[in-house]
């Protein structure tokens, strides 16, 4: 089978594997041949696109001879009975892995100019090159998915010689190839035109899917809170998998700058957002009632069940500050069905009734110097019989102004939420 290019490819590739549709999956493209022809694949499914960065890891002096491999989020692919046959100190060896580190985080800033990595948490992946030759890039990438918490992984190229589409099928659930020929010696033979694919179209690439994907249906709603009519913004990318709701916290509004980027990141990865006001404009002018976290809980319990009347999509909670105590005393509303809570910077202490009912699965994020609020969240931690976890964004004050401290919680947030709101998440008990 000839290809016209990898665009071709990439289309013909696409009815390969429409099937998984189904699935929801998140499409990886190794970098850089497989970007375009990953690129037609997720268009034609629906799905989020992104690269899936790995690095080999050489034994010193001998680099040909791979020890393992590393992959973002701190994946670790190593042959333990490689590093003792090589007799290679330690030492040496952890050198190599953080120099590779470097390159591996300098290429995915690069590609992605500063959005977050797609989370891949208890989703179907698809792999894509434009071509498999020995397989040990594919099959890597293959591990470093799956270790980024992948629970189904299938590699998908047009082309690979027949013996080597076999051995990959070791590191993948499943393998679609649309060739397999018996005599093969390059994947660009198969291409009528195989120029290489530079980093720049790698970024277009990745920029367009990401802006067609976050190029939501915006309205401007009035929410019905426990009979309080609110205004807010309600924006769903196409094919949304899950909406999640912001509770802002003490001083703030729908138009918090914050929580308007944590929510961009969120649409970036497919997930709806509805940011709205807890108080009237008048109730703002009162001080006193940012504390009010019963009537806070109670209006975005309300807000819910609206929500739930126009949209059948999972919901989850992100709260900031006051807010995340009003979100997860709403959480344990038993008509809400929550399915995820994220806390930025919250104050779960306020809760007014006891965190011993909360059952969706609570993630508390926390800035490294806002020690104050680290023990509020750790004694919180100790209250919650739900799944739950903390994670403390080093360097960060509480309101995450440093550079680079808001893309982190974006990012912890967007991997909790998918893990719990989307296909191959935990639903909430009770």
């Amino acid at each position: 089978m000839l290809f016209t290019d990898r665009v071709d490819a990439g289309r013909r590739l696409a009815e390969g594997v429409k099937r998984l549709r189904v699935e929801k999956p998140v499409v990886l493209g190794l970098p850089r041949g497989g970007v375009p022809v990953a690129h037609e694949v997720a268009r034609a499914l629906g799905a989020p696109l992104d690269v899936i960065v790995v690095r080999k890891l050489g034994v010193p002096r001998h680099p040909e001879l791979g020890f393992g491999a590393i992959g973002e989020g701190g994946v670790r692919v190593v042959s333990d009975d490689i590093v003792r046959r090589s007799g290679v100190r330690q030492a040496d060896l952890t050198a190599v892995e953080q120099t590779e580190e470097q390159e591996l985080l300098r290429r995915a800033r690069r590609y992605r100019e500063g959005r977050p990595r797609v989370p891949v948490d208890g989703r179907t992946v698809i792999v894509v090159d434009d071509g498999v030759a020995t397989g040990a890039t594919a099959a890597t990438a293959c591990q470093v998915a799956r270790a980024q918490g992948a629970t189904r992984v299938v590699l998908a190229v047009p082309v690979a010689p027949r013996d080597v589409a076999e051995r990959v099928r070791g590191a993948a659930d499943d393998v679609v190839c649309l060739s397999s020929p018996d005599l093969f010696s390059a994947v660009g033979e198969w291409y009528q035109d195989f120029s290489q694919t530079t980093d720049e179209e790698v970024v277009t690439h990745l920029t367009e899917a990401a802006a067609a994907r976050s190029a939501p249906v915006t309205s401007e709603v009035e929410v019905d809170a426990d009979g309080v009519r609110l205004a807010g913004d309600l924006s769903l990318p196409a094919g949304a998998t899950a909406v999640v709701m912001f509770a802002h916290g003490s001083g703030s509004s729908r138009h918090s700058p914050r929580n308007r980027s944590v929510a961009a990141a969120l649409r970036d990865v497919g997930l709806g957002t509805l940011l709205f006001d807890l108080l009237t404009p008048a109730e703002e002018t009162d001080r006193a009632n940012v504390f009010a976290i019963d009537t806070l809980a109670r209006r975005l319990a309300g807000a819910t069940r609206w929500l739930q009347e126009r949209e059948s999509l999972p919901i989850g909670y992100f709260g900031a500050s006051t807010g995340a105590a009003a979100a997860l005393q709403a959480s344990t509303d038993e008509e809400t069905s929550v399915g995820a809570v994220v806390s930025r910077g919250g104050r779960p202490d306020l809760a007014p009734h006891g965190l011993g009912d909360v059952r969706a699965p609570t993630l508390l994020i926390v800035g490294g110097h806002d020690t104050q609020v680290i023990d509020l969240n750790r004694a919180a931690q100790r209250e919650l019989r739900c799944e739950n976890r903390i994670e403390i964004v080093p360097g960060a004050t509480h309101l995450f102004e440093e550079p680079g401290a808001l893309g982190q919680v974006a990012d912890l947030a967007a991997a909790w939420f998918i893990r719990h709101l989307t296909q191959g998440g935990t639903p909430p008990v009770g």
